[in-house]
């Protein structure tokens, strides 16, 4: 099972293979020997009706419902589409047909919803293997280093002038899962995801800084391993010095958004900033300052970060907000305010960052925005939410990337472009001016 779900799905070879079975699924389903009369227009209404059933259930999971928060992209409707299409194939089939033909439609319908499915997710991006793509975090737990009283003691001066690497550093960083107790919330969160770097795997590490990084929805910490890469390249240029990120679950399960408050769906700010901050705290070698201390997230996660670092300015000293959403929404406003805030306006008008930047004006704070061009619904959010948090007094900066849309690519152009701003805050390597 392990090498099942560690199955990589965005494999060029394997959804080839995909897009073939399908392809001739199709082509058996449709030609009949003998050809009964009239049986191509049977097949063609079968591909129209299916194709039309695949159109409405989008109109109203988009239109109606607003299951997915956010239009989806041409080439989703068109793997959903397919499918259904290749559905409705399938089902014409059924009728009149001896057994092994029945059989070999319900074995289609499989291939093709299989195929729409491992298209749709290699076109997002962001979950590369089985495991990741069903919800299942199948990374192998991390062994944390021992704790060092001196690494939390920063010595005055930043790193990239003090730090010299000691012999036998490790090339590159660690990664792994990590268990956090919600001792304080009670929320039900997923496995953390850790990346240590070589700095912080040497007898006597130095203090460090740490990004806390949450994901999108439907994610999960596990999606994050993109990150692990752009550290690791980033700690190779910098003598081994790099910032411990945790991504950490902020949802339950990927099916479920209790936005990041806490409320009767989950105490989800609790979780955060006392449980995960406890944790931290009391079993990593990280720096103590708050300008160490950074919080980011993409989409979902980038409203929360955005939320989280206008709410605690004395932990978060900056932020980096990934494509974010600008409101805690669950679905819409109307069913946020019945489902998390209880019927109460008032509750969810205070929870908007917006809101929170209003109310306070900060010093000494960074918050990086960062969306891409082809990005029409989050981009214009990315623009406002930096306006709110520039005019609270934050330093802020703001990036859109070129061909970028809302998916993996923004979540690597995010951290591509923010991480080396945050290394400048962090002290890890030379301001630019000097």
């Amino acid at each position: 099972m392990p090498q099942l779900l560690g199955l990589n799905v965005v494999d060029p070879a394997l959804l080839g293979a995909f897009y073939g079975l399908s392809l001739l699924a199709c082509l058996y389903l449709a030609v009949r020997r003998p050809l009964p009369p009239r049986w191509l227009l049977v097949a063609f209404a079968g591909l129209a009706g299916g194709a039309l059933a695949g159109a409405i259930t989008l109109f109203v999971c988009e239109a109606v419902v607003n299951v997915f928060g956010l239009p989806l992209e041409p080439d989703t409707r068109a793997w959903v589409i397919s499918a259904f299409a290749g559905v409705g194939l399938a089902v014409v089939n059924l009728w009149r047909s001896r057994w092994w033909r029945k059989a070999a439609a319900v074995i289609a319908v499989l291939v093709f919803v299989s195929t729409a499915a491992l298209a749709i997710n290699a076109g997002y991006g962001l979950n590369p293997t089985l495991g990741a793509m069903l919800g299942l975090n199948q990374a192998q737990h991390l062994a944390l280093p021992a704790l060092n009283p001196k690494a939390r003691q920063d010595n005055g001066g930043p790193l990239w002038q003090s730090w010299t690497p000691p012999a036998g550093m490790p090339a590159t960083g660690r990664s792994g899962a990590l268990s956090i107790p919600a001792t304080a919330s009670g929320f039900h969160a997923r496995d953390a995801y850790l990346y240590l770097p070589p700095a912080a795997l040497v007898a006597d590490p130095p203090p460090l800084p740490i990004v806390i990084m949450m994901m999108g929805q439907p994610g999960g910490p596990e999606q994050n391993k993109s990150a692990v890469q752009e550290l690791n390249a980033l700690a190779q240029r910098n003598h081994g010095l790099a910032p411990l990120f945790l991504t950490i679950d902020q949802l339950g399960n990927p099916y479920q958004n209790p936005v990041c408050v806490d409320s009767d769906k989950g105490k989800v700010y609790t979780y955060v900033t006392t449980d995960v901050v406890n944790f931290i705290r009391t079993r990593l070698n990280v720096s103590s300052a708050r300008v160490q201390w950074a919080v980011a997230g993409y989409s979902n996660g980038g409203e929360c970060a955005l939320s989280f670092g206008a709410k605690r300015p004395e932990l978060f000293g900056s932020l980096l907000d990934i494509s974010g959403e600008l409101e805690p929404i669950d679905g819409s406003p109307d069913n946020t305010v019945k489902t998390i805030f209880g019927g109460s306006q008032a509750a969810f008008t205070a929870e908007k960052p917006a809101t929170i930047l209003k109310a306070h004006q900060y010093s000494d704070s960074l918050a990086i925005f960062t969306s891409g061009a082809l990005d029409p619904v989050y981009g214009p959010q990315a623009a406002a939410a930096e306006g709110f948090a520039k005019a609270a007094g934050m330093t802020t900066r703001r990036f859109v990337g070129e061909g970028i849309g809302h998916r993996g690519d923004s979540v690597d152009y995010g951290l591509k472009t923010g991480l080396p701003l945050l290394y400048e805050r962090f002290g890890l390597v030379p301001p630019r001016s000097s």
